[in-house]
């Protein structure tokens, strides 16, 4: 079943972020460091690029990858 590129990029950042937003989670950082918030908001902004331009074939295969190595055998 193929799955949208929207969908992938949420279930990424459920896999990276929890339950928490990503944008929550960068926040999260600048309390912490805004040196490092600044770049937990860059990582962001290129996590964004890049599911952007990846095809929705490879996202879902990045997913099926990182999913399956979180199933107990």
């Amino acid at each position: 079943m193929a799955i949208s590129q929207a969908e992938a990029k949420q279930l990424i950042e459920r896999l990276i972020f929890d339950q928490q937003s990503a944008q929550s989670w960068a926040q999260d950082v600048w309390d912490m460091s805004p040196t490092l918030g600044e770049t937990a908001a860059k990582l962001i902004e290129v996590f964004d690029a890049v599911v952007d331009c990846c095809p929705e074939e490879k996202l879902e295969n990045l997913l099926q990858d990182y999913y399956q190595e979180q199933m107990p055998d």
